[in-house]
């Protein structure tokens, strides 16, 4: 196996420390998005390494006979050539229960929506993340979660689904499953913000109110929003469960 990883955040990260340790001869290349941990940790185990710059970049950069490529947590969106260079492909880590919440903002859309949750390993395709799914895990959450929750629930069970499944990509003895159109959502990063807002003198269904809430509690990020008088306010819950 000569594996082309693309990789970046805490997962990315985890992820590389686990191939290199238990897998270190599969690293053809390793690519990130500064000089960080993982370039860091790359470097101090002799695996070739670079900063993503572009994909043009990436394909100078690459040996020969690639033979699988691998986006953990990776952040951009990859595009022919670099697409077709792994000979089976590239694989996706995806923080939803595919086909449910492709796209941008999972948690958020998850908890609004009142969607399945989990994380999903794919193949990647032209569209997005619709390729077939190789291997998934359901994450459960009730009224305590809130869009950090999630975020972080996803970020363990990507992981732990990530070390259980390589084996059989390594070895290519997995199955695919094509994803349904007719109960996939999808969600684009810009419709964040609209979705967000709280009309003060619309009626909402409590339920669903305080679902829009939570999925935008997250620490150290703008929360639901409304105007008022030439005014931005910005709030956010927290729901504990007592019996």
């Amino acid at each position: 196996m000569r594996l082309l990883l693309l990789a970046d955040n805490d997962v990315g990260e985890k992820i590389t420390n686990f191939l290199i340790e238990k897998f270190p001869e599969d690293l053809a290349l390793i690519v990130t998005t500064t000089k960080n941990d993982i370039y860091q940790v790359a470097i101090r185990n002799d695996i070739p390494v670079c900063v993503f710059n572009s994909d043009l970049d990436i394909l100078s950069r690459l040996p020969g006979g690639i033979d699988l490529g691998l986006l953990a947590w990776w952040p951009k969106i990859l595009k022919d050539p670099l697409l077709q260079v792994p000979q089976s492909g590239f694989i996706n880590t995806h923080p939803s229960l595919l086909p449910y919440n492709r796209g941008k903002h999972y948690n958020f859309w998850a908890l609004v929506e009142q969607a399945p949750f989990g994380v999903t390993l794919h193949k990647v395709d032209y569209g997005v993340d619709t390729g077939d799914i190789i291997a998934q895990a359901v994450i459960d959450y009730d009224w305590c979660d809130n869009g950090k929750t999630l975020y972080k629930k996803a970020q363990a069970a990507m992981l732990e689904l990530f070390i259980n499944t390589y084996p059989s990509i390594r070895t290519g003895g997995y199955l695919l499953t094509p994803q349904s159109d007719n109960i996939g959502t999808s969600h684009r990063a810009s419709e964040l913000e609209s979705a967000s807002k709280i009309e003060l003198d619309a009626t909402y269904r409590a339920r669903n109110l305080l679902n829009l809430l939570r999925a935008r509690t997250f620490e150290g990020h703008p929360g639901c929003w409304f105007e008022d008088n030439g005014s931005r306010y910005e709030v956010s819950v927290s729901i504990v469960k007592v019996k």
